[in-house]
């Protein structure tokens, strides 16, 4: 008998897991078994790293095989296993010096003709790798980008099963790994200059900007509802390294990570369509769970354009996950988890007819309440900034009135008000506004009564809920934050309380 031992991988959502993959080889009658919770497309991997070690011109072990995923208990899924399965093969039929995998953890899929395949979820497996004192991975030379973006780790990129057996030979060191730190490329970005008038717009929008706070837009068809959602990311602050990070490993997962460009740092905007399903929103799936569209906004721009024609349910499922920032899924085959700390942009047209012209409109007052009631109280009590974005005129259109600001302008202005709330924050594991739980803001940061009066007036009209005033007091310190001022004054207080009452969905 024979037994050699890999490393390898396995995800559960973005979360990481390191996986012993054992090859024995026994008498018996020739086959290859897996045993520890194998998928589909990893049972099939028997095929797939038989052909791929005999098309590399090696033979292949006549003997009984038995490879074991441990630990037993953790679902294995997709095809990323198959060069820890060869390796182990090898090693175990003494091809390889078994010695030589000890310190590797092996990713990869392999092909008939025993070339190398990149796969989802690299990045991710790689920081799992990282995390459990094992630095040096073994990885397809297509993501070898991407892994070289976790510090502290050797990366040995591969295009073959004979270049792994190179490597671990130790006459070949690999391919060359491309080291690529570069910010994403945003061409044509979109510029809050080409939005014409709009004054509360722009405005909410850079309050939303500057402290992460959730935001409704209201208004008839071709206001500008939309323009102003799809520039939010350009006057957002570019991503540290922890969150570019996070949001790589995200779209790594969903196979969206993009070769050129692997860390991402721009806050990404994510605008499902109305007919999109729970799990694309959400995320979810078969058996291979997979991250839905808060999380691939996650550190970035959620938008819902026409929210009302989204499923109630669907809008409500929002709540846990705008609160708590991560969706969590569970199935009968484990719970994943995937981060979804998001801005939500929520745009709503008056009525359903959306007749630009309010006298024209056929809708009835029962029509209106009963379309915009699908945006539920329970979530609207969660959106810090409503706004009503009113029809252009003419002069704005044809830009006879005052110039805009560009988004590098506002952009400015949004990381100057952030870096207050950062050095107000020092210490903290908050980050912005929006981060702030009620208990401290109403403590730590606790304003003079005669600041907070017109919110302990609406609170006491049963106009605020207890979540609504917390918020209304971050929305405030956002204010103070643009305005330059140490703590927000009445001034701020009842400016962020209009903001949260400017547009009334039962009106």
């Amino acid at each position: 008998m024979a037994l050699a031992r890999a490393w390898s991988v396995g995800l559960l959502g973005v979360e990481g897991h390191l996986v012993d993959v054992e090859a024995d080889l026994a008498q018996g009658l020739p086959g290859l078994s897996l045993v520890g919770l194998p998928d589909a497309a990893l049972s099939e991997a028997r095929d797939r790293v038989r052909a791929a070690v005999v098309n590399s011109g090696l033979s292949w072990p006549s003997r009984r095989i038995t490879i074991g995923l441990g630990p037993a208990w953790l679902p294995k899924a997709g095809s990323g296993f198959d060069l820890a399965i060869a390796a182990a093969i090898l090693a175990a039929d003494g091809a390889v010096p078994a010695g030589t995998l000890n310190g590797r953890v092996l990713l990869g899929e392999l092909g008939l003709d025993g070339s190398v395949r990149s796969t989802h979820g690299v990045l991710p497996a790689v920081l799992a790798a990282a995390r459990a004192g094992r630095p040096r991975v073994v990885v397809p030379a297509a993501n070898a980008s991407e892994a070289a973006l976790v510090p502290g780790v050797s990366v040995e990129a591969v295009g073959s099963l004979t270049d792994l057996i190179g490597v671990l030979r130790g006459t070949s060191p690999g391919q060359p790994v491309r080291i690529s730190r570069s910010p994403d490329p945003t061409p044509n970005a979109p510029d809050l200059v080409d939005v014409v008038g709009q004054d509360h717009g722009r405005m909410a929008l850079e309050v939303a900007a500057a402290g992460r706070h959730h935001l409704l837009l209201t208004g008839p068809p071709g206001a500008g509802k939309t323009m102003l959602a799809e520039r939010l990311p350009g006057i957002l602050p570019a991503l540290d390294d922890v969150q570019a990070l996070e949001v790589s490993a995200v779209h790594s997962v969903a196979g969206l990570l993009p070769a050129d460009a692997p860390l991402i740092r721009r806050p990404p905007l994510r605008a499902p369509h109305h007919s999109a399903s729970l799990p694309a929103l959400i995320g979810g799936g078969g058996r291979v769970l997979r991250p839905g569209e808060i999380s691939l906004a996650h550190h970035g721009v959620l938008f819902l354009d026409e929210a009302p024609e989204f499923a109630r349910g669907m809008l409500d499922t929002l709540r846990q996950p705008l609160e708590s920032g991560y969706v969590e899924i569970a199935r009968a085959s484990g719970t994943a988890r995937f981060p979804a700390r998001v801005l939500l942009v929520l745009a709503a047209n008056n009525c359903p007819c959306a007749n630009p012209r309010p006298d024209a409109c056929t809708c009835s007052s029962v029509v209106r309440r009963r379309y915009l009631g699908r945006l539920s109280g329970a979530l609207l009590d969660r959106v810090d900034v409503r706004v009503t974005a009113l029809p252009i005129d003419r002069t704005a259109l044809l830009g006879e009135g005052l110039p805009t600001e560009s988004s590098a302008i506002v952009a400015a202005r949004v990381a100057a008000a952030r870096a207050a709330a950062a050095q107000r924050f020092a210490g903290s594991s908050w980050r912005c506004n929006a981060d702030v739980p009620g208990a401290a803001l109403r403590r730590r940061f606790r304003l003079p009564r005669a600041a907070t009066a017109p919110l302990a007036a609406a609170l006491d009209r049963g106009e605020l809920t207890a979540r609504g005033y917390d918020r209304c007091l971050r929305v405030a310190w956002t204010l103070a934050d643009l305005g330059g001022v140490p703590s927000p004054g009445l001034v701020e207080v009842h400016a962020a309380l209009a903001m949260r009452q400017l547009t009334s969905v039962a009106a």
